[in-house]
């Protein structure tokens, strides 16, 4: 258990090299544009992508990917990984998800150099894989438990997201951190949701991301790459 544990923990630091802290998701404009001044406003915005946004279907697509490599269903990886790209709101999110999947798999071959099968799984993504899919491949050959891999998952997504308001609205480095602690029950409740999501259910209203992202790169400077 421990041994599992130490493992997730490694994915989920901010220190992994997937160039995760470059990304603001579209936070970068909001703030810009004076939508979110306070944390306050930020906090509301990651309720609200939990509970509708985007994210959710992020977490729905790493349980699918954990669940097709347990099978060794190589033909449900490669759909849920074409289904996930056709569904990125914007190519600075698609791209976002390409390069830190890319990243992903690049350490993956590295840690388990000698596992043939995983090599060949790996292989069978042309140059885009999602990090969504990575992440559920790797845990799930971990044999890590997919209830802590996914608040894990999201743990980071919002520590990084966190990460971002501090730099720019700006906050102090303990209002992020009162933030993070006081989001938690927000991450436990909607986790659980998630779980249940059925194929059909695989849905967001996530047109704020949306417009936030596509406003992004006519932004005059940037600090972020989303």
């Amino acid at each position: 258990m421990s041994e599992k544990l130490l493992l997730l923990l490694q994915l989920c630091n901010s220190s992994f090299p997937l160039g995760a802290y470059s990304y603001s998701e579209g936070l970068e404009t909001l703030i810009e544009e004076k939508r979110i001044i306070d944390n306050q406003n930020l906090n509301q915005w990651l309720i609200n992508e939990l509970k509708y946004g985007s994210i959710r279907i992020e977490l729905a697509i790493v349980i699918r990917s954990y669940n097709c490599y347990l099978k060794k269903d190589l033909e449900g990886l490669l759909y849920w990984n074409d289904w996930f790209s056709a569904s990125r709101e914007t190519s600075e999110l698609r791209q976002q998800s390409w390069q830190m999947g890319k990243s992903f798999l690049r350490l993956m071959l590295s840690f388990e150099s000698e596992n043939q099968d995983l090599f060949d799984i790996i292989n069978s993504f042309d140059s885009h894989c999602n990090y969504a899919i990575a992440f559920g491949i790797l845990t799930a050959h971990w044999e890590i438990k997919i209830e802590d891999l996914l608040l894990g998952y999201i743990h980071n997504w919002i520590n990084n997201l966190i990460n971002v308001g501090v730099k720019l609205i700006p906050l102090g480095q303990t209002e992020g951190q009162n933030l993070l602690l006081n989001i938690k029950y927000e991450i436990l409740k909607n986790v659980d949701a998630i779980l249940s999501l059925k194929d059909e259910e695989l849905s967001s209203c996530s047109w704020g991301l949306s417009l936030a992202s596509i406003k992004h790169e006519q932004l005059y400077s940037r600090l972020f790459r989303s």
